[in-house]
């Protein structure tokens, strides 16, 4: 019961992504609305509502929010990240993705191989940060952490 069967992005804010950085998005709910893993750990002596959970993430005040709740609305945790640490991975994987875009387009496969083995390996990075922000607050295995990193790259996107 610990995981997330809904996932919402605050995108009210934010420009119209790019096709690529929506196909992203789509392909990354989907994924993690399939298989992932999301167990609150007890705070202060306190029992965690059960999940399945809900989880809107935001940014706001150039800081990252995971709103969680249940799936009859019961508040389970929130969760607000300073986006410092993520900045320069967030970066570093938008050019790698736009290299990648473009290599797709016009390169033969071996070379599009190379720059995707570095894009997994900044995504890889990303998701290793995250999880390190959310120690002590949700524990989630590293697909879950992947797939949580592209959508706050999406929203960092529009940020």
């Amino acid at each position: 019961m610990s995981y997330i069967s809904a996932i919402d992005l605050d995108t009210s804010n934010l420009a119209p992504p790019t096709p690529e950085i929506e196909q992203e998005r789509k392909v990354a709910m989907f994924d993690l609305l399939e298989e992932n893993s999301f167990v609150l750990p007890p705070r202060d002596g306190r029992p965690v509502p059960e999940g399945p959970y809900e989880v809107q993430l935001s940014i706001r005040e150039k800081r990252l929010i995971f709103d969680v709740s249940t799936t009859d609305g019961q508040k389970a945790a929130e969760f607000h990240l300073s986006l410092g640490p993520f900045r320069q991975v967030v970066k570093d994987y938008f050019q790698i993705c736009e290299s990648y875009f473009d290599a797709v387009k016009n390169l033969p496969p071996a070379q599009i191989e190379t720059i995707d083995m570095a894009r997994r390996g900044i995504h890889n990075e990303g998701s290793r940060v995250l999880q390190e922000r959310l120690e002590g607050k949700v524990d989630i295995d590293t697909d879950t952490a992947r797939r949580l990193f592209t959508l706050i790259c999406v929203l960092h996107f529009g940020g």
